[in-house]
Parts: C-alpha cells; sequence; structure tokens
C-alpha cells in the first residue's frame, strides 16, 4: 500500500486481516463487514473494484489462459481502458478506431 497509494487517502477494504493496519499508517480506513452480509454501508463499498478484477480474471481466462508477469502491466491497462469505457453509448473497437484517426 505505502508504495502505491498516497497518504492521508481513503481506502475502502473487506475485513481481511491484513488490512487492520491502515489507520495507523495514516489512511482514512473504511472497511465493509462481508461476513456479517453487508455490502454496501451509505458511500462504502468495494463493488467497483470486485467487478472491475472480476472482468480482469474472466478475460483472462477466457481469452487467454495464463499471462507472464512480463505482460501482465499491458493486460490489465488493457481491462482498465475496458472498464472505464462500458457505459460508452459507441462500440468500443469504434471508440478506438476513431481515436486511432484523431477524432
Amino acid at each position: 500500500m505505502t508504495k502505491r497509494v498516497l497518504p492521508a487517502s481513503t481506502v475502502y477494504t473487506d475485513e481481511l486481516l491484513s488490512y487492520y493496519t491502515l489507520g495507523q499508517q495514516g489512511y482514512q480506513h473504511e472497511r465493509i463487514q462481508h461476513a456479517e452480509g453487508v455490502f454496501v454501508s451509505g458511500d462504502v463499498h468495494t463493488n467497483t473494484m470486485e467487478g472491475f478484477w472480476s472482468l480482469v480474471k474472466n478475460g483472462l481466462r477466457g481469452a487467454h489462459h495464463s499471462v507472464s508477469a512480463k505482460d501482465l502491466q499491458g493486460y490489465l491497462n488493457e481491462y482498465a481502458w475496458r472498464y472505464n469505457h462500458r457505459k460508452d453509448e459507441r462500440s468500443m473497437f469504434e471508440t478506438l478506431l476513431l481515436r486511432t484517426v484523431g477524432s
């Protein structure tokens, strides 16, 4: 966390024990108690991140089957782009074509 997340950031997690020291490390830490059947509490949830990882894992399993450590960042970049454009009105293919020609 300390290498990738800015101090004083708000971090939303589930109740995994390894997250419990985040508050002591300077992060604003909000946790969702999945074990108690809570998945959203006001603005606190992990649904967006879980949706992203679901897209990544299903895509890798279905299309690529395995990924080397060398290529992992490229695949994550692709799936981040797909996830960020999932609600676009035009198709992703059309968006890519338009980006290529500068429109």
